[in-house]
């Protein structure tokens, strides 16, 4: 093993063992090297005539560039978009980034984070948690209704066994007590469990309530109190986009964070859908535990080996990405306008949805999963199957959905205008008419 990753591994021993206990064998040997990178960095302060060590190309005194290149973008000058970035992310994009995580979750007033690692999207952020904390044949358990990438991303690349429970009960409520059967069934077979929180839910659009997110809570802090180890990560995605008053604001990452030193909380957001930034590619990976005496060491090694994990795989998250979003969150008037323009769009449209789904012509159809966040909401159809329903609406209407499994149909809303979900539902409907005239 590294000498440095041996150097962070005692630090995470003294602070915290079961943190070093939970870490994959990946995670343990992984470190941020000193070589290059140090003398790198060393010589930015000290090179004052001549400074050859880094790997890009200057030319009179600038970065060089290609000026079809440098001219798409004008508000940037080129070293802010065309030079590396660092593996642990733009400095004040890391801070400021912190800054809101406090300001978005009030149960965080009192407790120490770490300063968040900036991946390439939240895909990349989950993946390198992946590396750094699951082995082969470690369990993750998730609900029945998940987002299709876990499975590669967990099963796939790491040999991961996905355990499911029933995300809703057959009365379309959210199935509380089969997240906890699930939790302490695999905990008294498992020395550490990984549980993914992903709210608002993909594909469903659904957030628990205060006392559904409280229970949550009892249970990851119970089994962890009765002596397994605990993974909760928190896939924030679309976090902020809460419809109804009786969701939590905030991420169960909060709530979990220094609940017990057998508890690990890993908060995996971006700017991919709160900053309406897709194609940006600026995820984030923020832990949140308990440490016996220095946070800070503890969070400092954490941040290291997740750094080391991204310069082993992409080496840094685009500079441009990061820069753009680091300046649109500085006009924090601006942003924060903006950010409240676009989630009351969003809103209206779940709200608008709400009223047109109660339509009875639509009761014999299908049920609906209860949404309330996001992005998406679910039918469960009653008398066709979801895939086959979904070809005849692309090749009949040229209206494409998503179909999972034989009963669900997900509707993303998030790009559909308000004055078009009436005409869209009605399609549905008619295709439904159609297959069950057919049958």
């Amino acid at each position: 093993m590294n000498p440095i990753a041996e150097e962070l591994n005692s630090i995470l021993k003294k602070e915290n063992p079961y943190v070093l206990e939970m870490l994959s064998h990946v995670g343990k040997n992984l470190f941020f090297p000193k070589g290059l990178l140090t003398q790198a960095a060393e010589a930015k302060k000290k090179a004052h005539k001549f400074n050859a060590t880094i790997g890009i190309a200057k030319e009179k005194g600038r970065t060089m560039r290609l000026d079809s290149v440098a001219a798409q973008i004008n508000d940037i000058p080129p070293r802010e978009f065309l030079t590396y970035s660092s593996s642990f992310g733009i400095p004040e994009l890391r801070k400021l980034w912190q800054k809101t995580l406090f300001q978005k979750n009030p149960s965080l007033s009192d407790k120490n984070i770490s300063l968040p690692v900036i991946c390439c999207g939240v895909t990349h952020a989950i993946s390198t948690c992946s590396d750094m904390w699951l082995n082969k044949g470690d369990v993750v358990i998730l609900p029945d209704m998940m987002w299709g990438n876990y499975n590669l991303l967990f099963s796939v690349k790491r040999g991961v066994r996905l355990s499911h429970y029933q995300l809703f009960t057959d009365n379309m409520e959210f199935n509380v007590s089969g997240f906890e059967h699930a939790v302490r069934a695999e905990a008294e077979k498992n020395d550490k469990i990984a549980v993914v929180l992903n709210f608002p839910h993909n594909p469903s659009g659904y957030t628990p309530t205060e006392q559904e997110g409280g229970r949550i809570v009892e249970v990851l802090t119970d089994v962890a109190k009765q002596g397994t180890n605990v993974l909760a990560f928190t896939d924030d995605s679309y976090f902020g986009l809460f419809y109804e008053k009786e969701s939590i604001k905030e991420s169960l990452f909060a709530r979990l964070c220094g609940k017990h030193p057998r508890l690990i909380t890993v908060k995996l957001d971006g700017a991919t859908k709160e900053n309406f930034a897709w194609g940006l590619r600026v995820g984030c990976i923020t832990y949140g535990c308990c440490a016996d005496t220095n946070p800070n060491a503890l969070y400092d090694a954490l941040e290291r080996k997740s750094a080391g994990c991204v310069r082993g795989t992409i080496s840094n998250t685009s500079h441009l990405g990061q820069t753009i979003i680091l300046r649109s969150m500085q006009d924090e008037k601006i942003y924060n306008r903006e950010k409240k323009e676009k989630f009351e769009i969003l809103e209206k449209r779940a709200n608008r949805f709400k009223k047109l789904l109660k339509d009875p012509e639509y009761k014999d159809a299908w049920d609906v999963y209860p949404f309330n966040s996001g992005y998406f909401l679910c039918l469960r159809l009653k008398t066709v199957d979801a895939e086959t329903l979904r070809v005849h609406l692309l090749d009949e209407y040229g209206v494409g959905l998503i179909s999972i499994g034989k009963q669900n149909l997900r509707i993303a809303f998030s790009c559909i205008e308000e004055a078009d979900l009436s005409e869209l539902l009605d399609i549905i409907f008619q295709g439904i008419t159609n297959l069950t005239a057919n049958i």
